[in-house]
């Protein structure tokens, strides 16, 4: 009997050997690698911090203790340890678990999240409420390499290492230049750091100090005698400059190191303590050991198959091109041609289509890491300066960036383009990763043009006609394939506001924008077999709306459906709305379709799509209801 076969709570790891613990993580790793196999979902990350998942079990005692994970992405085998080891299997699918960590799915998810850099701040939040409450508890937060680059985590560390308030902060480094080599000395200092006989000692010496008159100058000999030690062993005098006492780096593969090492901190240890650990992303599997691309942090179903390339979390079985690679070949061509072109993302250089650009145009390529607010900033600085950046963010992501948006470009009146990947519903990520509030938070912002492609040419033209004009423009895409239509050969220009018609009705006319312009139209083809002509618009802008095309349809038709794939609050509808408003038309008949006033959980697009009614059938049905 596997000892995985066991363990059903953070519980029954108690009394287990250090060979029985290694042997645990050796079966989770086995455990999650098959069942990634099988629904996809972030591989790499959740290998690599097996032993320290273990070892933070072991220590401290979930739920009362808190343990805050980071993105969440790499939460797996604390998924597994508690408690959903048997639902495992559905991880990322429609009505399974989630793939990030979730208070309502299980108590030992002490907070929900999917977006970086938010788990020092959270986790202060527990220590403050703690303290206010006069409760007795562990609070835990583990954050990667790539998301303390957010501001939120300094943010975070600035506020709690000033409080001097009982918190550990953990970072997974994988990557971190800031890393030393983990060496027995380094180890051997890390023990003496963490030892409650070192620990007692200095408190002693610095108690009995203070009774004399020389005690100050002795006091300060002992604190850069310390500070001077761990400034050559370790890496940590900038976080011991943030108010946390730093240990590490240690090996976060070493289960038995890291649960002394924490043991000392929960028992031995006051204040805040930053802790380094040293971790292999992707260990335990080898083709993710050796990739440095990133191929693996998010896969498809079929990764113990040689053709894992084909099958990465964005790819699908067809060899349709994907729209963010659409992007970044038009991009490339454009800049080819204008060297104003600035290409700008938050550590999604390969997510965003942009590895082309970078490698062709290293100079005017720039990652600013995951810090979407800085980076929308840096890019109006380099409008100012008579550049075109181009700042190429998730729809999700860009959400933090709202007032940077506001104040800094618009205000302004800058000339930038945003480039919005991923707008729409995602799939297997879930309600974090959606992008479907763009329109509603960007459409009433002044001097925004507001751009939704249906197919892969008009996003090369729409790109095209904002390069080559003075202004603020928006556009947004989904996740994925287009319909499917060629952009080869030159782009054209699109009139700014002006929307087409592609198929002409009687009685009904659906205005719809983005992918729901494939939809609408495959609607059209189920409503046309059950002899029901409506015309279908692609409407192309969502601010400014084409009036002219808006009066024809109302002209023309007895009722008119608007498609959109972002909220039905605030988004497309509301701005047709509006816009008949403004043309003092008041007897309108409109119906809104999109996405419905509630989170929408993860799972196959088409499935999701199915269910919320945006599918051609749903979009069909909706027509026929409204028409009687």
């Amino acid at each position: 009997m596997k000892i995985l076969d066991k363990i059903n709570s953070p519980k029954d790891l108690d009394g287990l050997s250090l060979d029985e613990l290694k042997m645990l993580a050796e079966e989770i790793r086995k455990f999650i690698i098959n069942n990634v196999h099988k629904t996809g979902g972030h591989l790499a990350a959740s290998l690599g911090v097996v032993e320290l998942t273990i070892a933070l079990h072991k220590v401290f005692e979930t739920p009362s203790d808190k343990i805050i994970w980071d993105v969440g992405h790499q939460a797996y085998a604390h998924k597994i340890l508690t408690g959903r080891k048997d639902r495992f299997h559905t991880n990322r699918q429609y009505g399974g678990i989630s793939g990030f960590t979730k208070p309502s799915e299980s108590e030992h998810d002490a907070f929900g999240v999917g977006h970086a850099s938010t788990s020092i701040s959270a986790g202060f939040g527990f220590v403050c409420g703690r303290e206010m409450k006069g409760e007795e508890y562990n609070v835990i937060s583990i954050i990667g390499d790539g998301a303390i680059t957010g501001g939120l985590a300094y943010e975070g560390l600035n506020n709690a290492g000033a409080s001097k308030k009982k918190f550990l902060v953990v970072l997974n480094d994988n990557e971190m230049s800031i890393s030393q080599p983990v060496g027995a000395m380094s180890k051997y200092f890390t023990s003496v750091l963490t030892d409650p006989k070192f620990n007692k000692l200095k408190d002693e010496l610095w108690d009995m100090t203070g009774k004399y008159k020389i005690g100050e100058p002795i006091r300060k000999g002992l604190s850069r005698l310390e500070k001077s030690v761990k400034t050559l062993l370790t890496p940590g005098i900038f976080f011991e400059k943030m108010g946390f006492n730093y240990v590490g780096p240690i090996d976060g593969h070493d289960i038995e190191n890291l649960v002394k090492v924490l043991e000392n901190i929960k028992n031995d240890v006051s204040g805040p303590v930053f802790l380094h650990v040293l971790t292999e992303k992707g260990k335990g599997f080898k083709p993710a050991e050796l990739d440095k691309s990133g191929k693996y942090h998010g896969v498809g179903p079929g990764i113990l198959q040689e053709d894992v390339e084909e099958k990465t979390v964005d790819d699908k079985k067809d060899k349709k091109i994907k729209y963010q690679d659409v992007f970044g070949r038009s991009l490339c061509q454009l800049a080819e041609k204008d060297s104003r072109l600035i290409a700008i993302t938050a550590a999604m250089k390969s997510g965003t289509g942009l590895d082309g650009f970078a490698e062709k145009f290293p100079d005017r390529f720039y990652d600013v890491g995951i810090a979407e607010e800085h980076a929308v900033t840096f890019a109006a600085a380099l409008s100012l300066s008579g550049f075109k950046p181009v700042v190429a963010i998730y729809s999700t992501f860009l959400q933090r960036s709202l007032d940077q948006i506001i104040h800094d470009c618009a205000l302004q009146n800058l000339d930038m383009i945003f480039a919005l990947d991923r707008a729409g519903i995602v799939g297997d990520d879930g309600p974090t990763h959606h992008g479907v509030f763009d329109l509603s938070y960007l459409r009433y912002i002044p001097g925004l043009t507001i751009m939704a492609p249906a197919d892969e040419k008009e996003l090369k033209d729409m790109l095209y006609t904002a390069s080559n004009k003075k202004g603020l423009f928006v556009i947004r895409y989904p996740r994925g394939t287009g319909p499917g239509i060629s952009f080869a050969g030159a782009a054209d220009n699109i009139e700014i506001g002006v929307g087409r018609k592609l198929k002409a009705g009687e009685n009904i006319a659906i205005l719809a924008v983005g992918k729901m312009v494939e939809n609408s139209l495959k609607a059209a083809e189920i409503l046309n077999n059950k002899g029901i002509s409506v015309s279908v618009y692609d409407m192309r802008f969502v601010r400014p709306i084409d009036e002219n095309l808006l009066r024809e349809a109302y002209d023309n038709h007895d009722h008119l459906i608007t498609v959109e794939e972002n909220s039905v609050i605030g988004g497309f509808g509301s701005g047709v709305l509006e816009e008949f408003n403004k043309m003092e038309i008041y007897d309108a008949k409109v119906k809104i379709l999109g996405i419905p006033d509630h989170f929408v959980e993860q799972g196959d697009v088409n499935t999701l799509f199915e269910k919320i009614g945006l599918d051609p059938k749903g979009i069909a049905d909706a027509v026929i209801q409204f028409s009687k």
